[in-house]
């Protein structure tokens, strides 16, 4: 099943040297897990409800064991410092939904739960 590493970032005003060299470094430490990202930054994002004033970030793996894997490795946690000193931010590493999910099935099982209290 796909997972998903979320990133919801607050970058300063200005760019530093760091994050640069830390955005030029990250795809070699998620290569070796099937990363890939599917949404960088988001500069030209539509906000439908509510307020998204941060950068958005979305990196696929072939699952959640992946994504922990690279968030763990040696090559990004020497990366990550790069990024953290200097823009601050929300990680979450989540695992998708599996081919064919229906979600009328999820809310049966919620109004049942719901339902038995």
């Amino acid at each position: 099943m796909p997972a998903y590493a979320l990133g919801n970032l607050r970058p300063g005003a200005r760019v530093h040297d760091d994050v640069l060299a830390y955005i030029e470094g990250i795809q070699a430490t998620l290569d070796p897990f099937g990363g890939r990202f599917l949404v960088h930054g988001a500069p030209d994002r539509e906000v439908r409800e509510g307020r998204w004033p941060d950068a958005l970030v979305v990196i696929a793996f072939p699952s959640l064991a992946d994504a922990r894997a690279w968030y763990d490795s040696p090559a990004y946690q020497e990366l990550l410092p790069l990024r953290t000193r200097h823009v601050e931010g929300d990680i979450l590493l989540v695992d998708g939904v599996a081919p064919g999910y229906d979600p009328a099935s999820t809310a049966a099982a919620l109004r049942a739960a719901r339902d038995a209290d």
